[in-house]
């Protein structure tokens, strides 16, 4: 099986596709479904949210761009089939969201630095009030966790980012080894979540904030 080329494409002409959206000339969608890029189609949608949710509640972006007070800090998976704004309805402003493989917390004392730089600044910055970790079945990252041989590659980002989990993966095993290779990960994939709130715990000024 071929692997697909991979686009990059960053914004162009901001002011046009403005524009655009309070012009009151419709847009064939459907052109743009059927165009040759695969970016088409997510223009018009920009297009969409800019007429039918920026310009209709402008005045809450307009004070949006000005300073944000997220009430919460949502630390999610980075698997396209769970974003935590569908699921949970979140609106522009009311959550921080860190998204990476497998929804891992690492302890305060080692670990990648790149989510606890989202903590601290959530946390001693932003004040949030509440820390919410998502976690899903089916999660690759738990797979590839719960996969994980001693003699794996130590060059393999996702290897080195997974580790995160290795109590969990440590507790699985012990009292899961009865059980299937799936039900063993769905195992995992809670207790990797339990981890992660008693790694929260290690922070100290997130500790020194929990009533």
């Amino acid at each position: 099986k071929m692997n697909p080329p991979l686009r990059l494409k960053a914004s162009a002409m901001p002011q046009h596709m403005t524009t655009q959206v309070e012009s009151s000339k419709e847009q064939n969608s459907e052109e743009i479904l059927n165009g040759c890029s695969p970016f088409s189609n997510l223009k018009q949608r920009f297009l969409d949210f800019k007429k039918n949710k920026y310009l209709a509640n402008i005045e809450h972006f307009q004070n949006l761009a000005q300073s944000q007070a997220p009430k919460f800090l949502v630390i999610a998976c980075a698997d396209s089939r769970v974003c935590p704004s569908n699921i949970l309805g979140f609106q522009p402003g009311e959550a921080f969201t860190v998204r990476q493989v497998a929804n891992l917390v690492p302890p305060f004392e080692s670990g990648p630095s790149e989510t606890k730089a989202a903590l601290e600044f959530s946390v001693n910055t932003l004040l949030v009030e509440n820390i919410l970790v998502i976690g899903h079945s089916c999660c690759g990252g738990i797979r590839a966790l719960m996969s994980m041989e001693e003699e794996d590659d130590s060059r393999s980002f996702i290897r080195n980012w997974v580790i995160v989990g290795k109590n969990a993966r440590l507790t699985t095993k012990s009292v899961a080894s009865n059980l299937s290779f799936d039900q063993q990960c769905r195992h995992c994939e809670k207790e990797s979540i339990n981890r992660s709130l008693i790694n929260l715990l290690s922070y100290p000024w997130i500790k020194e904030r929990v009533a």
